[in-house]
């Protein structure tokens, strides 16, 4: 990453992610968020508050309080660095820590947070996904693919409805890169980026790794460590005794969706086609394409 040094302490500063919806400098052992033009700021604002309460202490980074202000129209967040995942080494990938924290998460009593909360941007992310596709990719023999799936979601993972399970607090964005260990570099593991938090369906929290699982790119040891770390620190949302798949089923084909499409914007923008893992996320929605109609009205309540 591009590096400068701060003309007042003498400190190296780090772009970490520079994004159309976001981006994240590391100061020292700052960092700032500049969030996306066009966030809703009552709703960030309610977000870092619930991030800075007590009961989210050892589930959620705290942000550092910051004056209102905003840079260039986007909104600001300040955090403490914490130390990310490390990708080269997805062996130690702390995929129980990730399970337990989410469980810890939905199982906050929200009535005891600031409010009123937002609901949970997951189904809005996934909403965004698809249009970006049909806008970089819209021609590409896939598209219409991943469209299909799409069109077999039911409204609510379309962002077009609310969600029938909308009491719990949730991540809304959950992957291994939404995790640090904070004191760096030996602190406990953190959830991090309260953009898409709020209220909505817990089990859109794991349905990320479920699709991987699905789509054959998670293997099955680590889809079941990370779903039984999950129950047995009596997450709510799958049973612990009985199939997961009937909460499961809607958001990890919404995610595979997501992730299809996204893939296909990707590889449009830089003029290559899709890869192995985009091209099993894509064979994946084919399969969500076929599906009998009566399994879109099991696994749409």
């Amino acid at each position: 990453m591009p590096r400068q040094a701060c003309r007042a302490c003498g400190r190296d500063e780090a772009v970490l992610a520079e994004r159309d919806d976001g981006a994240v400098v590391r100061h020292g052992e700052a960092v700032a968020k500049a969030h996306a033009a066009d966030t809703d700021t009552a709703a960030l604002a309610t977000r870092l508050a619930v991030a800075a309460h007590p009961s989210l202490t050892g589930i959620l980074l705290a942000p550092v309080p910051l004056p209102a202000g905003d840079l260039h129209g986007r909104p600001v967040s300040a955090w403490p660095y914490g130390v990310p995942v490390d990708p080269a080494n997805p062996d130690v990938a702390p995929w129980e820590d990730a399970a337990v924290l989410l469980a810890r998460l939905h199982r906050v009593d929200t009535d005891r947070l600031p409010g009123p909360l937002p609901p949970m941007r997951g189904p809005a992310k996934a909403a965004r996904a698809r249009a970006r596709m049909r806008a970089a990719a819209g021609d590409h023999p896939a598209a219409s693919t991943v469209e299909r799936a799409w069109e077999r979601l039911p409204a609510w993972a379309r962002s077009e409805a609310p969600s029938p399970r909308s009491t719990t607090l949730c991540h809304g964005d959950l992957h291994l890169g939404q995790l640090v260990r904070h004191p760096a570099p030996g602190g406990p593991w953190l959830l991090i980026d309260v953009d898409d938090l709020g209220l909505g369906d817990p089990a859109w929290d794991l349905a990320r790794p479920a699709a991987w699982y699905a789509a054959g790119l998670l293997p099955a040891q680590i889809w079941q460590r990370f779903l039984g770390a999950y129950t047995a620190a009596q997450g709510p949302a799958v049973p612990a005794d009985s199939d997961p798949w009937p909460q499961l089923d809607v958001p990890a084909r919404a995610l595979t969706v997501q992730t299809a499409a996204l893939a296909l914007a990707k590889a449009a923008a830089e003029q290559r086609d899709p890869d192995e893992v985009d091209q099993a996320m894509i064979e994946s929605c084919a399969r969500i394409a076929t599906l009998p109609a009566e399994l879109d009205c099991e696994s749409s309540s």
